[in-house]
């Protein structure tokens, strides 16, 4: 009888994913508790705020506007067969503090800056800069990654807050010049719909995103090893698994939040 599946493959693969997360867990821990231990370094992390947030506002305002100019032509244009173009604006706000803009702008943050985080943490890894800070006694969890997680933290929620006012812009261009929508309907349903629970939401998977994103592609850049090719690697890995865990921990956190405003508000 030919066996179709290899256990011993799947085991192997099943143990490094485990050895693997393992490490990653003991690593965030090492950053937790860096966070609330001096000495702290309050230049750094306003250094990674201005890297995180400030130079993704261009890449956010850009994605953002068409993406609200985008959905918005195609919600109106099918809301057009059932006379409901009114409600083009409270769709693409509901749809944009939901989930479009923390997912949106958790993805442009890790193309954009959490890429970079990897490889140069990498890039310090292989020429031996994180041996000089322990030759230092300078820890280099918390000189360097405690900084970008906080920053991460802090400017993911905020520049989600951008891109849900720059798409709302779009939509709005969209709505009164090509499909013809009034302004007033379009500004009293986005008003009436889209309600505080909805942008808070948004907020909280934005600042989980954060976490994630950079807790990821710091370890990824502590773990290279083998020169050029490893800071590839180790760009090219912190860069997929990022974007397939925002992905993934958006459905669980769009679950608890349902339930945990539903509870609240009925």
């Amino acid at each position: 009888m030919k066996k179709w599946v290899n256990w011993t493959i799947v085991w192997d693969i099943a143990q490094k994913i485990l050895i693997g997360l393992g490490k990653w867990c003991r690593f965030v821990w090492a950053t937790l508790q860096w966070t609330f231990r001096p000495p702290f370094r309050p230049k750094n992390f306003f250094k990674q705020m201005e890297f995180i947030g400030v130079q993704s506002i261009p890449i956010i305002l850009l994605t953002g506007l068409f993406t609200g100019m985008v959905f918005a032509l195609q919600t109106g244009k099918t809301f057009s067969l059932f006379k409901m173009q009114n409600l083009v604006g409270a769709t693409v706000g509901l749809a944009l503090t939901r989930e479009i803009a923390p997912v949106f702008a958790a993805l442009m943050v890790t193309a954009r800056a959490c890429s970079a985080m990897a490889a140069e943490i990498g890039t310090m890894k292989v020429t031996e800069q994180i041996d000089a800070l322990h030759t230092m006694a300078i820890d280099p969890i918390q000189y360097l990654v405690t900084p970008r997680v906080l920053g991460c933290i802090v400017m993911v929620p905020l520049l989600t807050m951008l891109f849900n006012f720059i798409g709302v812009i779009g939509a709005y261009i969209v709505g009164t010049t090509l499909l013809n929508i009034p302004s007033g309907p379009f500004l009293h349903h986005l008003y009436w719909y889209v309600d505080p629970q909805d942008v808070n939401g948004g907020l909280i998977k934005a600042a989980f995103f954060g976490f994630f994103i950079a807790a990821i592609s710091c370890y990824k850049g502590f773990a290279t090893e083998g020169g050029a090719e490893g800071v590839g690697r180790a760009t090219t890995g912190a860069v997929v698994a990022s974007s397939v865990t925002v992905l993934v921990v958006d459905y669980f956190l769009t679950t608890w939040i349902l339930e945990y405003f539903t509870d609240i508000y009925g």
